[in-house]
């Protein structure tokens, strides 16, 4: 999620890599991104999602259910590594004053979650942006608290590591941290992720399995870039309404999407809904 390292050390090196956010800042809309901790091994089924498939088959009198609903079938949780940052009393409390500051809410927890962001670290390995997330220490772009982190992180070997919990409120992305689980992949540009099989299986199978588990359709799987779009953007700072970084622009998510295929049906919002309002949840919750 990353700007580029100039301090001193390793670890605020890896800090200033990837606080400010995947690809880069940016204020136009989008479409014109230490030592290694080991991680825990937290074993969970590696089954691919199922896939629509004809049978052929003839069957007794009654209409044939309609092919897409095979796809909207829950996704099977993919095999998660756990890796969580720790979510000391100060980190949580600073999230609080965070989301009291931006989005009117006092908690450290995700409304909804109703959309899904997906990014790149900016870097070339796990531990750099795992490293990045356990510093709790200001971003060089904004300069706030707590420190940024996502919920994942998907490496190049294909494998998944949790960050936090999937509905704490993480910072990787303005005006949708309020309700945005966030998915960050080892790389340094959208062709590199979407290049890499491995990578990208990993991510389809991660990303399909948490839209089953919350009912996220798949248009509100945005990329950082698409952030400004989103019917869910919702920023009480007034000069962050813009910021948005240059990582999986609308194009790059086009396809993205289209891998993903047909997604549960969700809750949807209309566009700058409770935007000045106390609460960015508005009647939600």
């Amino acid at each position: 999620m990353p700007a580029r390292p100039g301090a001193a050390t390793l670890l605020l090196a890896g800090a200033l890599a990837l606080a400010t956010g995947c690809g880069g800042a940016g204020s136009t809309p989008p479409g014109a991104a230490a030592p290694a901790v080991a991680p825990a091994a937290h074993p969970a089924a590696a089954q691919l999602p199922a896939t629509a498939s004809a049978t052929g088959a003839t069957g007794p009198v009654g209409p044939r259910p309609p092919r897409h609903h095979a796809a909207r079938r829950p996704a099977p949780r993919p095999r998660i590594v756990a890796d969580f940052i720790p979510l000391t009393p100060r980190r949580r409390a600073e999230t609080h004053a965070y989301a009291r500051r931006h989005y009117g809410l006092d908690l450290a927890r995700l409304i909804g979650p109703h959309v899904i962001v997906e990014h790149y670290t900016d870097s070339d390995t796990y531990s750099s942006a795992h490293n990045t997330f356990l510093a709790d220490v200001p971003d060089s772009e904004l300069g706030e608290l707590p420190g940024v982190c996502a919920q994942f992180i998907v490496d190049k070997t294909g494998t998944i590591y949790q960050q936090t919990p999937a509905t704490f409120l993480c910072r990787h992305t303005v005006g949708l941290n309020w309700t945005a689980i966030g998915i960050e992949h080892v790389g340094t540009s959208d062709a590199e992720v979407l290049g890499d099989r491995r990578q990208l299986a990993a991510s389809l199978r991660l990303t399909r399995w948490l839209q089953a588990r919350y009912a996220i359709p798949t248009a509100n799987v945005i990329g950082h870039n698409e952030s400004l779009s989103s019917a869910y953007h919702c920023e009480h700072v007034a000069a962050l309404r813009s910021q948005t970084h240059d990582d999986f622009n609308r194009g790059d998510m086009d396809i993205y999407r289209r891998h993903l295929g047909a997604g549960p049906v969700g809750s949807s919002r209309g566009p700058g809904a409770a935007l000045h309002g106390p609460s960015c949840a508005g009647p939600m919750r």
